[in-house]
């Protein structure tokens, strides 16, 4: 019989809806796996027991009397340390926030909550979903990093430990842990998912993430928390949903746009290999496959997206550093004190690029369904220093386009690959047609040997 911890977010809410499995066990089960690999992997810091269990207990009920709340009832899962969560600790992976207590959840973690979802607790990050990493380790390597900043996420999710999780992504805080640990990573369009309780990094570039452990289960996250939230400045007013109808429609043999250039050529030999072969399947399954141009500002993208970041992050931190400075980790302080310093015309001109970077993207979007990339350069590296080279991540941040993840094959020392697509703007129902069609051709069913069954 298949164990309640490793069934997928959507197997495990069929069930519950069947009456074939209870809420309780499923949370029984998380904890059960929490208790036998955490202390290894480290991807938890605070696990709600008390509150995840009277949740699984009322909603048993409600699904015994016929009342679902909606597509995720009675699911387990994670909330990155960023968000805020009423009654449990929001510390953000930094001495600064010791002891933060919300007094109200994110929005984030309302609307999942509304759907059904029980909440298990709060995920590692590193500090301030920025560079200081978290003690997280890889469930596929202990000695190499999951990525970050979305540590935790990626590795609780890839460990089986919950079905699925929130993070967040700036520059590539949610596509590259998804990478190195073998899972399903979505970052929406910019505006999608409302940031409204998230701790802000840099708010022209942050982003709501999805891991989770298929493009289905991430279909039915987005589903519930897609939507509009004047609360938010940078939330999309624009109805939402469909996305679980999206995803399970048979997406026609898709239109991809390659840019070896400036992505494949740049990747290791490994992942050149992984790339390669990953293509090769979906262009014999019937995908039209074309090598194109990269953006004509490509080249620009980086130095002006690191600029816009310190910029906005010296902005979304300069009370609390004039108050706390001592309190940072060294690589937040660096990027405060250097954006602290940062001209206006240079941040102002790093906007108008990022402008410009977003509508050649679109240009690109106007003729093929995706774009198709390595997620990461290299399989996670070993060593937990550093979160890995986010540069394969940064130009979709930028440009806010949506983004999935899937993991594509192992390399000889037995760490996930993973490629990249990159959707049109507002269009992540056509998106995540085409990326459970090439979940199901590239056909990756690895799991990691750090988390046995």
């Amino acid at each position: 019989m298949t164990e309640p911890y490793s069934l997928t977010l959507t197997e495990a809410a069929r069930l519950v809806r069947e009456r074939k499995l209870s809420p309780v066990d499923l949370v029984e089960a998380a904890l059960t796996r929490i208790d036998r690999l955490d202390g290894s992997l480290q991807a938890w810091v605070v696990i709600d027991r008390e509150g995840a269990r009277s949740a699984a207990a009322e909603l048993d009920r409600e699904a015994r009397h016929g009342h679902l709340r909606g597509p995720l009832h009675g699911v387990p899962i994670g909330i990155k340390d960023i968000f805020y969560t009423a009654g449990l600790k929001t510390e953000a992976g930094s001495k600064v926030l010791a002891g933060f207590v919300p007094d109200h959840d994110a929005e984030a973690v309302t609307r999942l909550k509304r759907a059904g979802a029980i909440v298990l607790g709060k995920l590692a990050t590193t500090e301030f979903a920025l560079l200081d990493p978290a003690a997280t380790r890889n469930p596929w390597n202990l000695g190499h990093t999951p990525g970050g900043s979305s540590s935790g996420s990626a590795a609780a999710v890839a460990a089986r430990m919950c079905h699925a999780a929130i993070g967040s992504q700036t520059i590539g805080s949610t596509i590259r842990p998804s990478a190195y640990c073998g899972i399903v990573g979505m970052k929406p369009g910019y505006g999608r998912i409302s940031r409204y309780g998230m701790i802000p990094l840099a708010p022209s570039l942050d982003h709501v993430g999805i891991l989770a452990r298929s493009v289905a289960d991430a279909a039915a996250m987005l589903d519930v928390m897609a939507g509009a939230d004047p609360r938010d400045p940078g939330s999309l007013a624009l109805a939402s949903g469909g996305f679980i109808h999206a995803a399970a429609r048979t997406a026609r043999t898709p239109r991809i746009a390659l840019l070896p250039a400036v992505f494949d050529e740049r990747a290791n030999s490994g992942t050149q290999q992984a790339m390669a072969a990953a293509v090769a399947k979906l262009a014999a399954a019937g995908a039209c496959v074309e090598a194109v141009e990269a953006p004509p500002s490509f080249g620009e993208i980086v130095a002006n997206t690191g600029l816009e970041l310190i910029a906005e992050a010296a902005e979304a931190h300069r009370e609390r550093f004039t108050e706390k400075k001592d309190l940072y980790g060294p690589g937040v302080r660096d990027v405060i004190e250097r954006g602290l310093v940062t001209p206006a015309w240079k941040y102002i001109r790093a906007l108008e690029v990022q402008r410009r970077f977003r509508r050649e993207v679109d240009q690109i979007c106007l003729r093929f369904d995706v774009i198709l990339t390595p997620a990461t350069p290299a399989a996670a590296p070993a060593g937990l220093g550093s979160t890995g080279d986010f540069s394969f991540n940064l130009p979709w941040s930028a440009s806010g386009h949506p983004v999935v993840a899937i993991p594509c094959a192992l390399t000889p020392a037995g760490l996930p690959v993973s490629i990249q697509l990159t959707g049109a703007s507002l269009e992540e129902g056509r998106l995540l047609s085409i990326a459970r069609w090439c979940e199901e051709i590239l056909a990756f069913d690895a799991l990691p040997p750090a988390a046995p069954s």
